[in-house]
């Protein structure tokens, strides 16, 4: 089972045309990749920073259990980790320091460089929360299939989705991806949340987290409707084991009343 996704700097031509696609690399337990300047012919690390400031071997990333190591090489400069979850959160990695755990789900790694910084984004989608135990509490840890964090925007993203379902289970609709905007806005932590965040984190949670699209489903259909049956399913299977339930629609705004509502 892999332990955590880098996702490079670099955009993977799209077989379909367009803009391109970022490139992944997904890593097990005890696996190591090293991040740093490529030079022109040279195979080089794995994690290419090309600007002309860093080292060719600037530090280490190396996945370990349900949370990832950053080494850093380097000798004068500190290497910094945001949370992008977390509002500004982050930690520092001295100059020289090796394996520093890493906590966060969704990282992004920031180094120094000439051109301002150079970065790459960590994600570490197997994070462990408690689950069943044995009454004694002995005995072999058991693995959520689905472990989802419902402090994370993906998970409010999902709840969103969800709502009409939940409130209405004969309810077919399913919010779009600026329903979901809209909807979640009025939260702080979602001010500046766009339709094409939504749509990363459905991605996110359908790919990675739920692990849905698999075999057939990910050949999309000729008739373009692989968003909608994709929230579809995604909605179908958080409901159907209780990932999703009426509880948590007390992390959403308040609805407004209508303008029929008795007041």
């Amino acid at each position: 089972m892999e332990t955590i996704i880098v996702q490079l700097p670099d955009l993977l031509p799209s077989p379909r045309g367009g803009g391109g696609r970022p490139g992944l690399l997904h890593l097990g337990p005890g696996d190591v990749v090293e991040f740093g300047r490529r030079l022109p012919g040279d195979g080089g690390v794995a994690i290419a920073l090309d600007d002309p400031g860093i080292s060719r071997r600037a530090g280490q990333v190396e996945a370990a259990g349900d949370y990832w190591r950053l080494s850093n090489f380097s000798r004068t400069v500190s290497y910094a980790v945001e949370n992008l979850e977390g509002a500004g959160e982050y930690l520092t990695v001295a100059p020289g320091r090796l394996g520093a755990p890493v906590p966060f789900e969704f990282s992004r790694v920031v180094l120094p460089a000439l051109t301002g910084t150079a970065a790459f984004k960590v994600f570490a989608p197997q994070h462990a929360y408690l689950g069943e135990q044995s009454a004694d509490g002995i005995g072999e840890q058991t693995v959520h299939p689905f472990a989802l964090d419902p402090t994370a925007k993906y998970f409010l993203v999902l709840v969103a989705l969800c709502e009409p379902r939940l409130r209405d289970p004969a309810d077919p609709a399913l919010p779009g991806a600026g329903d979901i905007v809209e909807r979640l806005r009025p939260l702080t932590s979602c001010r500046d949340l766009t339709r094409s965040a939504v749509n990363y984190h459905i991605d996110y949670l359908a790919l990675t987290k739920l692990r849905l699209e698999t075999g057939e489903e990910s050949t999309p259909p000729a008739d373009g409707g692989r968003t909608g049956a994709k929230r579809a399913r995604l909605a179908s299977v958080a409901l159907r084991f209780g990932l999703v339930r009426e509880e948590h629609l007390a992390l959403l705004p308040r609805r407004s009343p209508g303008p029929g509502a008795v007041r």
